[in-house]
């Protein structure tokens, strides 16, 4: 993956895509296995905003449920399904449990009927993704850290698990192979209409936001997947509804298995989930009317969190056990419902009359169901008549024989020196391209350390991403493309030493690795909460 703004002006393109989250990515990617010529551009790095700072689930919603929103979760459920089968390195199950307290909210037999209900709609045949009931005291085995008081059994189910930004990266890279051109830290900074719609070229004036240089990019059509900046546009402002969510980061309470928990204040789902070897928890979902380009974690965020925690935990957790947090802001439907909670997460297509498509809303797991309406309407409005290439399509990392191919790259990493948690990872999050970090290891077996002794990330890891991902700065390398910075307290002395492991491959001297790592101990700052 390479950066080259200049491509930008070396073709006519048939469809600019503005925004490189989730829906940004799966449409670059699906326009161009449609042979489309498309550019994406995206104004900060990407998955830089809502797409990085989800719970990390490909699921139906199990809460959704509860509003009857039937559509929402079996649409999910099936691209739920589509997932663990065509990306298993990317997406990969994850049992919840779902305690029964005598407080609880939802009783057990309710909670069984959408138990059943929820497996219905997945139409699952493997019997190990049902939902199970425990009694009381199987139960608290399987989750020792719960307190046992109230206790009454509980369940589990089964829904899955991703890395959000490494989700969108991929397909980013998926769309470059296909002939895409992809631009990160590129904004759009105007467009002209075209007097008649499909007939004539948009002429969208982007900047590449490190040197300042303009581009002019022709386009037949454009698209904006751009989230929260919706509501920057005058266009666009009066579809969107904003609420902001924030995730903590605590130490390791969990197995291998998660847990959705009921708030006692306020009868909200939240989750508690094992993320690279610690436990992350969230989200709060409240409305948010502040400024779109920095969306901060509140005390009062984390306070609730660890307060709605400690109801269900022997620990009780403080905010000097938070490790990280982040925050991030969905984009919903307009609605007059008075809680965020209540407003649906389905997505919808809009465009104000001009040939210009705007996506409203959605979710991680059903984007690529989502972006294939997108897509079509675009052929449709080119008149080209090609359909969808991405369903049930492999991704593009993933290796022919996933079964055997583990086996032969944890051999392999274990012949290397590299522990089995960081092999596991490193599958997951780089797929068959793993080889390419397992040669660099094979020729200097020092690359086989971690980078911070308590985490799955190797150095072999850090370098690769360096090499191969398109990082423009530190944070991009150590937020996105490896989560250090929320998955540990860095020091200014220790991100000093992984700028200098880094520095020679992003052509970095001395002063620039210096200003690298402060932009770095000031995301620390801003998301200590």
């Amino acid at each position: 993956m390479k950066r080259d703004p200049a491509s930008l002006t070396s073709s006519q393109f048939d469809l600019l895509v503005c925004g490189g989250g989730i829906y940004g990515a799966w449409t670059a990617y699906d326009a161009a296995l449609r042979g489309l010529k498309v550019a994406l551009v995206e104004q900060g790095d990407w998955a830089g905003a809502t797409s990085s700072a989800s719970s990390k689930l490909i699921h139906g919603g199990l809460r959704y449920l509860e509003s009857y929103d039937f559509k929402l979760v079996k649409k999910a459920l099936t691209e739920r399904g589509m997932l663990l089968e065509t990306a298993p390195h990317r997406v990969w199950p994850l049992r919840f449990g779902v305690p029964v307290y005598a407080h609880s909210r939802i009783f057990r037999l309710q909670l069984k009927a959408g138990l059943v209900l929820y497996d219905l709609l997945a139409r699952i045949s493997d019997a190990g993704m049902c939902h199970r009931y425990f009694n009381r005291s199987k139960f608290a085995q399987r989750f020792s850290a719960l307190s046992p008081d109230g206790l009454r059994g509980g369940f589990t189910y089964a829904d899955a698990q991703t890395d959000d930004a490494r989700l969108v990266l991929e397909l980013v890279a998926g769309a470059m192979d296909a002939g895409a051109v992809c631009v990160n830290y590129c904004e759009l900074i105007e467009s002209s209409i075209p007097p008649a719609r499909g007939k004539e070229q948009f002429c969208a004036t982007v900047r590449d936001k490190l040197n300042g240089q303009s581009f002019v990019v022709q386009t037949r059509q454009v698209v904006h997947t751009t989230g929260q900046w919706l509501t920057a546009s005058e266009i666009s402002r009066a579809w969107c509804r904003l609420s902001k969510g924030v995730h903590l980061i605590l130490p390791k309470m969990l197995g291998e298995e998660a847990l959705l928990l009921t708030a006692k204040s306020d009868g909200r789902v939240f989750f508690m989930i094992p993320w690279y070897g610690l436990t992350l928890v969230g989200t709060t979902d409240t409305d948010y009317r502040g400024d779109i380009e920095h969306v901060d974690v509140e005390k009062a965020d984390v306070e609730y969190l660890l307060r709605e925690v400690n109801h269900y935990f022997n620990t009780q957790w403080a905010q000097g056990d938070v490790i990280g947090s982040y925050a991030g802001v969905r984009v919903m439907r307009q609605s007059d419902d008075a809680s965020p909670s209540a407003v649906s997460r389905d997505w919808e297509l809009k465009t104000a009359g001009n040939g210009v498509f705007y996506s409203v809303g959605g979710k991680l797991t059903s984007a690529r169901g989502d972006v294939a309406v997108i897509v079509d309407a675009v052929c449709a409005q080119l008149e080209v008549d090609i359909s969808c290439r991405t369903k049930g399509r492999v991704f593009p990392w993933a290796p022919d024989d996933f079964t055997a191919w583990s086996e032969a790259v944890v051999e392999q990493a274990q012949r290397l020196g590299i522990d089995a948690e960081s092999a596991k990872w490193l599958m997951r999050r780089h797929g068959k391209r793993t080889s390419a970090i397992l040669r660099d290891v094979e020729i200097n077996s020092a690359l086989a350390t971690r980078i911070v002794p308590a985490l799955p990330f190797i150095y072999a890891d850090l370098l690769f991403c360096a090499r191969e991902e398109m990082v423009v700065y530190l944070d991009d390398l150590l937020r996105r493309r490896m989560p250090l910075l929320i998955l540990a307290k860095l020091t200014e002395s220790e991100l000093g030493l992984i700028a200098q492991a880094v520095a020679e491959i992003l052509g970095w001297d001395e002063a620039k690795s210096k200003q690298e790592v402060g932009r770095c101990v000031a995301f620390e700052k801003l998301t200590a909460g």
